[in-house]
């Protein structure tokens, strides 16, 4: 753990911690302010730019002879997007149980986007390692939610063993005259104060949640992005690639040897013929008695050497990193449901533990949206304890083992569990169960309408099978 400045204190995965009930001095929020830019700023961008597709590769100093390609194979990007399209592609369930808060909290829901930004601030912990949720009142007073990059704005802890959220500080650089300044909030769990020109305003305005209104979303407990140990392997990648590029470029600048030929020569004893521009070497004069030759100067070749490498460092990015490559011939073909499953395990586990924690997050975001009375009534402020989240792995569907599994669970469990087991085609287990019980009862009427419609000969008599003992 370091000291910054004062009692502002930050430990070794960059989490900011101060003393329990305290408010910070203009030194040191600007003091966590400074940390944030030149300390976590730097690491945070150039996980961005790597994503991007801006990779060190391309600022490294320009060759003064030979080919010079520079080429980006941006496995950051597909191991974001893999892992993110896997985690959360298909839409997480956020649900309380059926009736008017449910609708409510749906409505609200959609009116935010929140599922939309949820997969950004989930693609964001992918890259940074950490993200920021924040709840606040529009204009119209009304509760928002958006996410915010951990670059510009980060949670400052309590130092007790609980760890809970102390402030939220969210700004923006600005250049004053000829330096450049922090400006913008500092989220208490009464109070909002602003800042400017290295300065906090004693004007306060009122924190309507009354409590901390941002949630800090995280990869793991180190804070690191998903392709974050494999960064060095995706830059030898790109050299090897661009080396072998060169390597082709420098083949294709094969010289023609001429030995023992005269050439037809000009004034000055040169011959006529472009030798630079055609790519010749002229050598007239050799050993005497030698015959002429004409032919290519051959260049040694590694070309095996530079596959084996470039094919063990893209193993090693999918392996270190425990994102498949879905490219790979290993999951060419049908693979059974199972086998699949094998496949896919360093993954899921991984994201089974990302799973868990943004859980634990959403509850606490949605305790802070639940506060005010707005989204759900005040009475029902701590249904964010009854939320049930489900988030479902974006996998191909062995459809017809789903459909057998949940048959052969006909029995043991209740309905409610067995259409659970149907993932992708049953949404809502009670919609689909209501959905099953109002066609019986349609069908059931239905036959029952068609029994008073038969002829009277057809239809069974009253008193068919009694015994009138004659």
């Amino acid at each position: 753990m370091e000291n910054i400045i004062g009692r502002a204190l930050v430990t070794r995965n960059g989490q900011f911690l101060f003393p329990k009930n305290g408010q910070l001095t203009n030194d040191e929020l600007f003091g966590f302010i400074d940390w944030n830019s030149n300390n976590m700023q730097p690491r945070l961008r150039e996980n961005m730019k790597m994503y991007l597709g801006e990779h060190p590769i391309l600022k490294q100093p320009k060759k003064q002879f030979g080919p010079d390609n520079r080429l980006v194979v941006n496995k950051a990007k597909t191991i974001v997007d893999t892992f993110n399209g896997y985690f959360i592609g298909i839409p997480p369930s956020i649900q309380l149980d059926k009736g008017e808060n449910n609708d409510k909290l749906q409505d609200w829901l959609n009116s935010v986007s929140f599922i939309d930004k949820l997969n950004e601030l989930s693609k964001q912990t992918d890259i940074y390692g950490k993200s920021i949720g924040f709840v606040y009142q529009n204009e119209d007073s009304e509760t928002r939610f958006n996410y915010v990059s951990p670059t510009k704005a980060f949670i400052i802890y309590d130092d007790t063993v609980e760890r809970e959220p102390l402030a939220f500080v969210r700004y923006e650089y600005f250049k004053n005259e000829s330096e450049w300044q922090a400006r913008g909030a500092i989220y208490y769990a009464d109070q909002v104060y602003r800042f400017d020109r290295n300065q906090i305003s004693p004007e306060a305005i009122a924190n309507p949640y009354k409590m901390v209104p941002a949630v800090e979303f995280y990869e793991n407990e180190e804070r690191q992005g998903v392709f974050e140990q494999v960064k060095s392997l995706i830059c030898a990648l790109d050299d090897g690639f661009s080396q072998k590029a060169n390597q082709l470029a420098y083949f294709d600048m094969a010289y023609l040897v001429m030995m023992g030929i005269n050439l037809k020569t000009d004034k000055t004893g040169k011959p006529k013929i472009d030798i630079a521009n055609n790519r010749f070497l002229y050598l007239p004069n050799v050993t005497p008695g030698s015959n002429p030759k004409v032919e290519f100067l051959s260049k040694p070749a590694d070309d095996e050497m530079q596959e084996n490498f470039i094919q063990r460092v893209s193993d090693a990015i999918y392996e270190v990193s425990m994102i498949p490559n879905l490219n790979d011939e290993n999951f060419a073909g049908n693979s059974s449901g199972v086998a699949l499953q094998f496949k896919l395990l360093a993954m899921q586990d991984k994201a089974n533990s990302k799973e868990r924690k943004f859980v634990q997050c959403l509850r606490k975001l949605f305790r802070i949206v639940f506060s005010v009375g707005q989204v759900l009534p005040e009475t029902d402020r701590d249904a964010w304890k009854d939320l049930q989240i489900h988030f479902t792995k974006n996998v191909p569907s062995d459809v017809a083992a789903m459909i057998s599994a949940a048959k052969d669970a006909d029995g043991l469990v209740s309905q409610r569990t067995q259409m659970k087991l149907l993932p992708g085609i049953v949404d809502d287990p009670d919609d689909e169960i209501a959905e099953i019980k109002k066609e019986r009862a349609e069908n059931i009427k239905n036959a029952q309408e068609a029994a008073g419609s038969l002829p009277d000969f057809m239809k069974q008599p009253e008193d068919a099978g009694d015994d009138d003992g004659q």
